[in-house]
């Protein structure tokens, strides 16, 4: 697989940092928002791009700023305010503008935020297109073209964006159901679908518990959401629901905990919806596309359901990507980000909860039955900051130590090592048979990692 590009303002997931701080500055802001206007301003008439955030509050800085930035090109603005990001994608589509913007920094700390782009068809940017946005950010190419008197662009309120939305959701169920019956928990992470997640579930029928739901642009993913899942596992048996749901900062993923109080995650989702869909003939060519980090319980799991498994870098915008190039339709990450391009053009959390409780319905079983479907291999999971990136091939002590940790798991295991998209972060992860065992395996290579690149591993 060849390895991407390092950029100088794109990672995996658009723009992130500390808010006020480069790149995510407001000058910063204002020059993507000019960069956006001046590529998607390829049509005729007027040009129109959506903006929506998560619930900060960097939000309304960067929000002002792309805002002027893009109205300065001559391109209208269509502001929704907190906002999912895929019913940004949703809305872009559904509005006809020439792009969407999101502010979020999905399941980071308040302190962080980020910049992310969709095209007019709802997809997430590739990886050519960002670089054309760099260059001309830094080129100067774009700072001459002021429009004057009524070339300037202006900014409106979209009302109606939440009911678009919502609609748009609950029509991913079978027509006719609902969620009569079930008890549900979501925790909606103080962040952007604060408010339509539990609309929906309501709307649907279900007796929705609720948390999470007051966001105060400090409290984003503080204690709470898919970084906490231990807050719906102890709700689900505290108020014996049938499912609990925590979504991150930016609702498009969603992490689910069984009646049984124990922790689902993607991997075990899309196990049990691919078993369903294949069943169903609803799974296109019978493939479901995930990432390098998926669990080897899934392939196994998928290779005896007669699944073919497809398996793509990490980030659901390459799982996405190689969906749309060979016509799958499920596709996800372990975390959560699942893929139904039957549906929406990017992860949905809140689509991704409606299939899984679909899923409870019309079939009477418990989820806790339903992901039984797979065994999850022991995977251990170790972070280490780092201070600068170098090509790991290029440092020996950790090749050597790599190699050696490869020839060990060879035929019973294996190990991934790559650098985070968002954060200065290397991520080693391990499977294997033995869980004490691949622990200490990756503890010792981070160790090693920390020695010669950088700060602390946790």
């Amino acid at each position: 697989m060849k390895p991407h590009r390092i950029k100088k303002l794109f990672g995996t997931d658009g723009v992130r940092g500390i808010a006020n701080q480069e790149p995510m500055t407001s000058e910063m802001a204002l020059k993507l928002g000019r960069a956006a206007a001046y590529l998607f301003k390829n049509r005729g008439g007027r040009h129109r791009i959506v903006i929506g955030k998560d619930t900060r509050l960097s939000g309304y800085m960067l929000e002002s700023a792309l805002t002027s930035g893009i109205c300065s090109m001559g391109v209208d603005v269509l502001l929704v305010g907190p906002f999912p990001t895929p019913g940004i994608a949703f809305l872009t589509r559904s509005l006809r503008a020439d792009a969407g913007v999101v502010i979020s920094a999905s399941h980071n700390p308040f302190q962080d935020n980020g910049i992310k782009f969709f095209s007019q068809d709802g997809l997430k940017l590739p990886d050519a297109m960002e670089q054309t946005m760099e260059e001309l950010i830094f080129s100067g190419k774009i700072d001459a073209i002021r429009p004057t008197a009524d070339g300037i662009g202006k900014a409106f309120r979209v009302d109606d964006a939440e009911g678009r939305y919502i609609e748009f959701v609950k029509n991913s169920l079978p027509k006719g159901m609902t969620l009569e019956g079930l008890t549900v928990v979501v925790d909606c992470a103080n962040g952007a679908a604060y408010k339509v997640a539990p609309t929906i579930l309501r709307e649907l029928d279900a007796n929705v518990i609720v948390l999470g739901d007051e966001p105060d642009g400090m409290n984003i993913n503080q204690g709470c959401g898919s970084t906490h899942p231990e807050v719906i596992q102890k709700a689900v048996k505290d108020r014996k629901a049938h499912v609990g749901i925590a979504h991150d900062g930016d609702a498009d993923r969603a992490i689910f905990t069984s009646e049984t109080g124990d922790l689902v995650n993607g991997d075990q989702v899309m196990a049990a919806l691919a078993v369903s869909m294949k069943k169903a003939r609803r799974l296109n060519k019978n493939t479901l596309v995930t990432t390098v980090m998926s669990n080897m319980g899934l392939d196994r799991a998928m290779k005896a359901a007669g699944v073919r498994v497809v398996k793509t870098a990490v980030g659901d915008r390459y799982v996405l990507e190689r969906m749309l190039k060979d016509g799958y339709n499920l596709g996800g990450e372990q975390s959560g980000h699942l893929i139904f391009l039957d549906y929406n053009t990017t992860g949905d959390g809140l689509i991704t909860a409606l299939q899984v409780l679909a899923l409870m319905k019309m079939s009477g079983r418990p989820l806790s039955e339903l992901t039984k479907v797979m065994t999850n291999f022991p995977q251990v999971l170790v972070n280490v900051r780092v201070k600068e990136r170098r090509e790991l091939s290029n440092l020996p002590k950790v090749k050597h130590h790599m190699n050696e940790l490869e020839r060990r798991l060879d035929g019973c295991g294996r190990l991934l090592v790559r650098y985070s998209g968002t954060e200065p972060v290397i991520r080693i992860m391990i499977e294997g048979e033995h869980e004490e065992e691949i622990r200490k395996m990756a503890e010792d290579l981070a160790g090693t990692i920390e020695r010669v690149l950088g700060s602390h591993a946790s």
